[in-house]
């Protein structure tokens, strides 16, 4: 009688692995891509883009004219919405629709669908399910909302303060 290891690495074989994932691919049309990356994805690189572009106009703005400045800042608000476009695409495809749904950015409002719209269990006809957002992701979507709350924030403390300033000063003069 032969003793079994316990260490010993399983013999069995597996069949019906799970489906793998689908790729993130940002710069393209086609895929999926889940509401979290969508929010994190659109918001960073739309931040990114306009850094990046806004410091090379302003170097080129000193250089060259503020003509050459202007025409780089027009090209990076084409190139934001062309990844918005892509991202938004892929959005609309992880629900299952057309590509073509992505045009209803353009109606106020309407466009939040993309935000609150889950998307399909499993495969479906654009491609795998999306893999599991990491903390990045997650991260990166929930500055968002923490920016809409420190700007609404900051346009409502900053000019009460500023007439504060202005109102302790005149008391003061008296």
């Amino acid at each position: 009688m032969e003793a079994s290891n316990p260490y010993n690495a399983p013999k069995s074989k597996v069949t019906g692995a799970p489906a793998g994932y689908g790729e993130i691919k940002i710069f393209t049309a086609r895929g999926r891509i889940g509401r979290v990356r969508y929010i994190g994805y659109s918001l960073g690189l739309s931040m990114l883009i306009a850094f990046v572009s806004g410091l090379i106009s302003a170097i080129m703005g000193k250089a060259a004219g503020s003509e050459l400045a202007a025409l780089v800042m027009v090209a990076s608000y084409v190139g934001i919405f062309i990844v918005m476009m892509f991202l938004t695409i892929q959005r609309a495809h992880d629900f299952n629709a057309s590509g073509w749904m992505a045009l209803m950015v353009f109606i106020p409002l309407v466009n939040l669908i993309f935000w609150f719209i889950p998307g399909t269990d499993g495969e479906n006809r654009f491609g795998p399910e999306t893999p599991p957002n990491g903390a990045g992701a997650v991260v990166l979507a929930l500055i968002l909302p923490a920016l809409f709350v420190v700007g609404i924030v900051a346009a409502v403390a900053l000019p009460a303060y500023h007439q504060y300033l202005q109102r302790a000063a005149a008391t003061q003069n008296k």
